[in-house]
């Protein structure tokens, strides 16, 4: 679990940096990085998705796990969390510099799906729990520390509670990971990833406001093509 904490600790050292930051910066300036920051996110999530290789796999993916994702109300739970978590840990507008409220639960969302989406968060989390290598989990943790300075200057606080779902995420994987390993091949690997992918290019576009997309009610996607791969790959 040794890679798993430093990824978390990266993430909370980026977060309360990019606070220090989102407190310093003219909104305008805060804005403009915003919308510079949902770019580069809409390019990972593209560069993602065509790692792809089953096009049924993906569909089925998104389209079932976003109706089971609705039907359990992700998003509700998730933004109900967020509206308790605002309530005893700030996120109140500064009438004197005119910043508009931020929302923890979107600083969440949007950091929980950049740090635990893709093949590093996977295969880095396995190679820790199956072999002791945590090569990959410790470059990964100094890529997320950088992207959470620069989520934190935009998006607030929030964000810091995004290390949670990553001790939880590939925590769980890293203890998992003998059990999880025969369903976790090269080709679900990608698709999970493809899948997960797909899910970053709707935040990209919700940072974008191009879109409102409930992104977390497809969470469920990410997971799907375990099930998918067995059948269609």
């Amino acid at each position: 679990m040794i890679s798993v904490f430093i990824n978390v600790g990266a993430v909370l050292l980026g977060g309360t940096v990019g606070l220090f930051f989102n407190r310093s910066f003219p909104q305008h300036i805060a804005d403009t990085v915003m919308k510079g920051l949902a770019l580069c996110v809409l390019y990972i999530g593209i560069s993602g998705a065509l790692e792809g290789n089953y096009i049924l796999v993906t569909i089925l993916s998104v389209a079932l796990g976003g109706a089971l994702g609705e039907w359990l109300d992700l998003d509700g739970k998730l933004n109900r969390l967020g509206q308790k978590l605002e309530q005893q840990f700030g996120g109140k507008e500064n009438a004197a510099e005119g910043r508009p409220r931020k929302s923890l639960a979107e600083g969440f969302v949007s950091a929980s799906m950049l740090f635990c989406v893709g093949a590093m968060a996977i295969v880095g989390s396995l190679q820790s729990g199956l072999v002791g290598d945590h090569s990959t989990i410790i470059a990964k943790s100094l890529i997320d520390g950088i992207a959470a300075v620069l989520l934190a200057s935009s998006l607030g606080a929030g964000v810091l509670f995004s290390a949670g779902a990553v001790l939880l995420y590939q925590g769980s994987i890293v203890l998992l990971a003998e059990t999880l390993e025969p369903l976790l091949d090269a080709v679900t690997v990608a698709e999970m990833s493809c899948a997960g992918s797909l899910l970053i290019v709707g935040l990209a576009l919700n940072m974008l406001d191009l879109t409102h997309l409930k992104v977390t009610n497809y969470i469920p996607a990410v997971f799907l093509p375990m099930l998918f791969c067995r059948f269609f790959a």
